[in-house]
């Protein structure tokens, strides 16, 4: 009895929409659905907003054949040939999806997210949405329909405007990194305590922050209780505020 009202209160959690915050922006939820039995699963993502990119994890994926979802900023992709290389020569591991052109909050109003300024208009968060599409698609990449603004925070206009450009909405329920911020020992254990659904949420270009080790030590850590990896492609999701459906 026990186990069935922890298993149903996860549910509502995870189910649960994400609340606008003072800023009356929100930060949506994604999980996986859809398991009736067998080995637990989890959704790596990483967002690679600029900069460089994270060998210690890229090579952790590829040694163990553990499949993701990396979102690519056009700023990113201008700088990391040889890494765009290795996704595009694993087209079984890794789905390449949009996380803007610039890495701008895809927000359509005058806020400062994290001290990032957002779009601010519907025409920018457009403009910033098809930018990084546009990116993918010209070095030959399959066409992304998934969207992961910088911040991960929206306005509910913003995600109308977002998805009526065809794409859903990539939240996430497990914030493995905090922004590349966290310590190595703190990253790892939160990644390695995700649970059957989650879709998780870490950072692949930043190779100087001691995030990175942590985020290697708590994906092998699933891998060693078994879990199985998968694409957002790869299962059906769960998404609060209109972001996914």
């Amino acid at each position: 009895m026990l186990r069935l009202i922890l298993a149903l209160l996860v549910s509502v959690a995870v189910a649960a929409p994400a609340f606008a915050g003072k800023d009356g922006l929100m930060e949506p939820k994604l999980a996986l659905s859809g398991r009736q039995s067998g080995a637990p699963r989890v959704a790596l993502t990483f967002d690679a907003c600029m900069g460089a990119a994270d060998q210690r994890i890229l090579a952790t994926l590829v040694d163990n054949a553990i499949p993701a979802t990396i979102f690519v900023t056009a700023r990113w992709l201008k700088h990391n040939a040889a890494t765009v290389a290795v996704l595009r020569a694993h087209p079984d591991l890794f789905q390449i999806e949009n996380h803007g052109a610039m890495h701008v909050p895809a927000v359509d109003k005058p806020v400062s997210i994290y001290g990032i300024p957002a779009a601010g208009s519907p025409e920018a968060v457009m403009a910033e949405v098809r930018g990084g599409g546009d990116a993918i698609m010209a070095l030959g990449l399959p066409a992304p329909h998934w969207f992961r603004g910088a911040t991960a925070k929206y306005s509910t206009s913003s995600i109308a405007e977002i998805r009526s450009l065809g794409y859903t909405v990539a939240g996430f329920s497990l914030n493995g990194d905090e922004g590349s911020l966290l310590g190595a020992r703190m990253a790892a254990h939160r990644i390695a305590s995700a649970r059957d659904g989650d879709v998780i949420i870490a950072h692949i270009n930043q190779p100087t922050h001691a995030a990175g080790e942590g985020v290697v030590q708590g994906i092998l850590a699933l891998k060693a209780r078994g879990f199985t990896f998968l694409r957002l492609d790869d299962a059906a999701e769960t998404g609060s505020n209109a972001t996914v459906n």
